[in-house]
């Protein structure tokens, strides 16, 4: 896929505030620090489009990006993260809750896993939820880059049993690196199809 042209289109904190057209779009959501901007920011080809921090917790709205004037990226708030107030978590819960169940547009949700780890709780009960809702996903495994390959290969492997313990069967997967740009033609492939095979 080229990328002829990408656009910020704004930050919105309802779903009711989002662009009325009805552009397919891409969900990116992961826990807090899982390196959601730096790899949105590896897709687009921009170093800086999407904001990144070594803080969690920097997106804090429904953040959109559009490409080629065809689809969008939305850039959802982190989960997991603590270190922000209850009224605020709660606050984030309910945007998050109402653009996955409401959003006509919504395509699939591209659920961001850090590779470095075993399988998380909060990334356990938020696919779960997806499942629950019914919500169309995949699954992208982050930062392959850090570890070496055996305790990559380990980690996924884990993650997919502890998964298949509460699914029959696991949706589509990537393997990716923001820092050396694994998986970006594969997702970009992979939205392509699902872009050429959606009526909107």
């Amino acid at each position: 896929m080229i990328l002829r042209q990408i656009e910020f289109l704004g930050s919105f904190e309802k779903e009711s505030q989002c662009p009325t057209d009805s552009l397919p779009e891409y969900a990116f959501i992961g826990r807090s620090n899982v390196g959601k901007s730096s790899l949105i920011n590896m897709l687009l080809e921009r170093k800086e489009l999407a904001r990144i921090s070594s803080t969690p917790g920097k997106t804090q709205t429904l953040n959109y990006f559009q490409i080629n004037d065809e689809w969008r990226i939305v850039d959802l708030p982190g989960y997991g993260y603590a270190r922000i107030s209850k009224k605020m978590r709660k606050q984030w819960k309910i945007m998050i809750d109402q653009y996955l169940t409401k959003r006509r547009n919504l395509v699939c949700v591209f659920t961001l896993i850090d590779s470095r780890h075993t399988l998380q709780l909060n990334d356990l009960e938020f696919i779960n939820s997806l499942g629950i809702k019914g919500i169309p996903f995949v699954i992208v495994y982050t930062k392959i880059d850090k570890l070496k390959q055996e305790e990559v290969t380990e980690n996924i492997s884990q993650i997919r049993n502890g998964l298949l313990e509460h699914w029959e069967t696991l949706p589509r997967e990537f393997i990716t690196s923001a820092n050396t740009g694994s998986g970006r033609d594969e997702i970009l492939e992979f939205v392509k199809e699902i872009n050429n095979n959606t009526d909107f």
